[in-house]
């Protein structure tokens, strides 16, 4: 099972905003991205940065915001069969 979750950090002047992807049974970190936006290609970034193979998870739990719940992270995850859990 992954689990992930948005939140934003100071760099500089600015703030930006780091999803992590986080594999619940060891909690190693298998995926990241940072972007000064919170947007769903913040996460779908994060999903492509991981070095698993994705056709093996079978639950992702996530957040309900708009990050998480959208078209393209639904095409994500019917392309590897993966079902939502959300919080």
């Amino acid at each position: 099972m992954l689990v992930s979750d948005l939140t934003y950090v100071r760099v500089g002047n600015t703030w930006n905003y780091i999803c992590i992807i986080m594999n619940l049974y060891n909690r190693a970190i298998v995926g990241f991205s940072v972007a000064e936006n919170k947007t769903a290609e913040l996460v779908y970034q994060a999903f492509m940065s991981s070095k698993i193979n994705l056709s093996k998870v079978k639950i992702f739990h996530m957040d309900r915001g708009s990050e998480f719940k959208n078209s393209q992270i639904d095409e994500l995850l019917h392309a590897f069969k993966i079902k939502r859990s959300l919080s």
